[in-house]
Formats: C-alpha cells, sequence, structure tokens
C-alpha cells in the first residue's frame, strides 16, 4: 500500500508550486551573491547538462564540499565496479571541487531546486537506479518523488544535530514520513543510529564516520615548493575552516603573539573563499599586512596575514600549517572537520562548539591530540607554548594522527550494506534503463 503523504507536506508541495514564479528572482539574487553559477542554473530547474549514460546509474548526493569530500573514496570504489556515477551537490564550492576531485567518468550536476517540476524533470532524465543521500540533506519532494518511482533510497554517512533531532522530534509526523521512504539509513554513530530510529527509520546501521577513511588532501608539489620558499622558515599558525567572528579573534591573537614572536606569519583559510577580502580588510584595520592568495600573491618576509581564499589547496595549507585553529568552534557553529590537518601532522586548537564532531574532538582532548581555547587570549597563549616548545607540539601532532587513523573503517562497513544492492545492479536489474 502507497504511503499517505502528510498534510504538512502536501502544503509544502503546494507552497512550491504557488511560489515558482520568483525562483528567477531568488536564482538572480543567489547569482549576485556568488551562490549560483550563471552557465549552470539550468541545472538547478532540473535540466539536465549531459545525455544519461546507458547502464546503471548510481547517483549521490552530496549538499555541499564537506559531503562531497567524505564520499569520493566511496565514489571511487563504486566507479571502480564499471558502474555509472551521477554526483549533485547544491553550492558552488562543492561543484568547483568536484571538477578537481572527482574520477574520470563521473557526471556532475547542480541539484536541482526542491520544486515538485524541477525535481520532476531531473528524475525523468537521469533515471537513477539507486539513490545515496549523504548525511542529512533531507529533501522532501526529492525523496518523496524518488520514492514514487520506485528508486532505491539509502542515507548514508547519517547524521543529526541535537539541535534538528530536538527539532524534529517536537514534530515527528514530518520527518516520520521522509525517514520511512528509506530502504536503509547508514549512521555515523550509535547516538546518530538512535535518533534516526526515534525518528521513523525503519531500517538503521551504524557504520562509522567516511571521513575517517579520507585520504590526506593532495598538494601540488610546485606551488608547496614555492610557498615553502616564501614562508622561508618563518614560525607560522594557521586557522582553518573559519567563520564570521572568528578572524577576528584569530587576528588579535597574532597581534598579541607579534611582540614575542616578531616574525610570525598567521594563515587563515575561510569556510567561505568568497569571504577573503574581508578579512585581509580586519586585519589591515588591526595594522596588519594581509596578502590574498586568490590574487596570486606569496607572503613576503613583510606579510602578517596571508589568506588562503581558494578552492580545493587545503592541503597545501595544511602542509605548511604546524599548527591550526579549527573554525566553526569558537562560533555556535557545531565544528568543522579535524580529521585532514591531523592526518597531514598537525596539532590541533579549536573552541568550544564542536558538536558537529563531538565524539572526534572528545578522543582528541582526551588523548592531548588537540586543545580546547574559549577565546583570543587562550588561543594566542597555547599557539605560543607550541611555538615555543617544538617537542610539546609534534607529541600533540602525532597523537592526533593516531587517533584519526585508528578510528578508520567505515568506507568498508558502507560498503558491506551496500554490497546487496550494487549486486543487483551489476546481475543487470537495472537493464531495463540500458
Amino acid at each position: 500500500m502507497a504511503k499517505r503523504t502528510p498534510l504538512f507536506w502536501r502544503l509544502y508541495r503546494l507552497l512550491w508550486t504557488v511560489g515558482r514564479p520568483i525562483v528567477p528572482l531568488a536564482f538572480w539574487v543567489r547569482m549576485r551573491r556568488g551562490k549560483e553559477d550563471r552557465l549552470r542554473l539550468p541545472e538547478r530547474r532540473g535540466e539536465p547538462g549531459f545525455e544519461r549514460p546507458q547502464g546503471p546509474l548510481v547517483w549521490l548526493h552530496a549538499a555541499s564540499v564537506g559531503e562531497l569530500i567524505c564520499v569520493i573514496p566511496l565514489i571511487e570504489r563504486i566507479r571502480a565496479l564499471k558502474m555509472a556515477v551521477l554526483v549533485t551537490s547544491g553550492t558552488v564550492t562543492a561543484a568547483q571541487l568536484a571538477a578537481q576531485r572527482l574520477p574520470q567518468g563521473v557526471i556532475h550536476q547542480f541539484s536541482p531546486v526542491d520544486s515538485p517540476r524541477y525535481v520532476r524533470r531531473f528524475l525523468a532524465h537521469w533515471q537513477p537506479d539507486l539513490a545515496l543521500l549523504v548525511e542529512s540533506d533531507l529533501w522532501q519532494n526529492l525523496i518523496l518523488q524518488s520514492a514514487e518511482r520506485g528508486i532505491p533510497l539509502i542515507l548514508v554517512n547519517g547524521r543529526l544535530s541535537q539541535r534538528s533531532f530536538r527539532r524534529w522530534r517536537r514534530v515527528p509526523q514530518t520527518i516520520a514520513p521522509l525517514l520511512q521512504r528509506f530502504d536503509l539509513c547508514l549512521a555515523r554513530n550509535a547516538a546518530d543510529a538512535r535518533a534516526f530510529g526515534e525518528l521513523g527509520a525503519p531500517r538503521v546501521v551504524t557504520t562509522g564516520n567516511l571521513k575517517f577513511d579520507v585520504p590526506a588532501p593532495p598538494a601540488n608539489p610546485d606551488k608547496l615548493r614555492m610557498l615553502r620558499a616564501a614562508i622561508a622558515g618563518r614560525p607560522v599558525l594557521g586557522a582553518a575552516s573559519t567563520h564570521p567572528g572568528e578572524d577576528d579573534a584569530v587576528i588579535a591573537a597574532h597581534r598579541m603573539l607579534r611582540m614575542r614572536i616578531p616574525r610570525l606569519l598567521t594563515l587563515i583559510a575561510p569556510r567561505h573563499p568568497e569571504r577573503g577580502p574581508g578579512i585581509a580588510e580586519i586585519a589591515r584595520a588591526g595594522g596588519l599586512r594581509a596578502v590574498l592568495r586568490s590574487q596570486g600573491q606569496f607572503p613576503s618576509e613583510n606579510t602578517d596575514v596571508y589568506v588562503f581564499d581558494t578552492i580545493g589547496e587545503l592541503g597545501l595549507f595544511y602542509s605548511v600549517t604546524p599548527i591550526v585553529f579549527i573554525g566553526g568552534s569558537l562560533v555556535k557553529h557545531g565544528g568543522q572537520n579535524p580529521i585532514e590537518p591531523a592526518k597531514l601532522g598537525a596539532a590541533l586548537l579549536h573552541g568550544p562548539h564542536v558538536s558537529n564532531f563531538a565524539d572526534v574532538y572528545k578522543a582528541l582532548d582526551a588523548d592531548y591530540g588537540a586543545v580546547q581555547v574559549e577565546d583570543a587570549h587562550m588561543l594566542a597563549q597555547r599557539a605560543h607554548a607550541w611555538l615555543q616548545d617544538e617537542t610539546a607540539r609534534a607529541h600533540a601532532a602525532q597523537s592526533a594522527h593516531e587517533i584519526v587513523e585508528g578510528l578508520g573503517g567505515a568506507l568498508e562497513k558502507t560498503l558491506q550494506a551496500l554490497e546487496p544492492y550494487l549486486m543487483q545492479l551489476r546481475l543487470g536489474q537495472g537493464a531495463h534503463h540500458a
């Protein structure tokens, strides 16, 4: 018997239908802010940029950069099975990363806006045989229409923040009908698994966090050589994936430190690269000399703050920053991913707001692989201690590296859970599309 769509979601669908005429205006506003790619706007309306490949097609949807990075090894393994793969994402930065990092032959498209008409057009063209949605990007029309077409839906690396869980638990009748459409929910940890189960997911399996199995981000050897030459042995402090409000704290910490460490160079890689010029202005307003990597500049001996406002260069960034403050943690965002810098040998600092990676930070802090700081003063104090004590810094970096390496294994567990679905496709269950 077909599952009945609740009134809430029927109203949601109606609002999208009635409000569709204002979508072009919303696109225009987002383009002005750099949040849409003008040349690829048709994809947001469900209009394809490529022909559908023949044979079974696996579709993975990853909302943004973090979600995309964590499933690249999974995409590589599926592609190795000689299956066609379509990847969708919703942000310009994720599209740019996809162009750099996705395996050859994988198709990338912007995800359609969740309008019933656009979603219908998208699904009618691509006709995926299996849909893997990453983490927690749950769009109602996308899920319900996929289920109506009989496409198996699997949530991969599923996660629910405490805030989202509390919100959905107040109105379980709105989230349960979506989760019940999933054939399988693969959760990052036991807490996420319990949350999905309480909210109505019928089949939940804990497979671990795929982010632990992502290789360290690459660094172009020539660019790395040139950057190291430009830094020329100066002491370096890094701040990665910063959010508004945190750059001020990092710059304030630099100003506190520069009297004791005169040649200090601070590298800042904002979570959203378009904020680069604003960060440079904050530094200059504080009497510091700042340059932007997006303008093709390297730091000189006189540079105080070097802003990494580029896409796909975090491997380069982490390779020259022995101490890294992880952003999204001094502000109430939930903390960004500490795994990549740990794999590349950085000692880690973070603020108190790390609920997005609570288990990881708990393990890192417990074994001195990371240290929590509360403000610019503590950031300066802890960075100074590590800049002055190479042995202590190296111990922290080694602890962080060993912890994140020891937490791997999610990729194999995820593939085991997906094996029955992938085997069906390999045996020709999707041959009617060929």
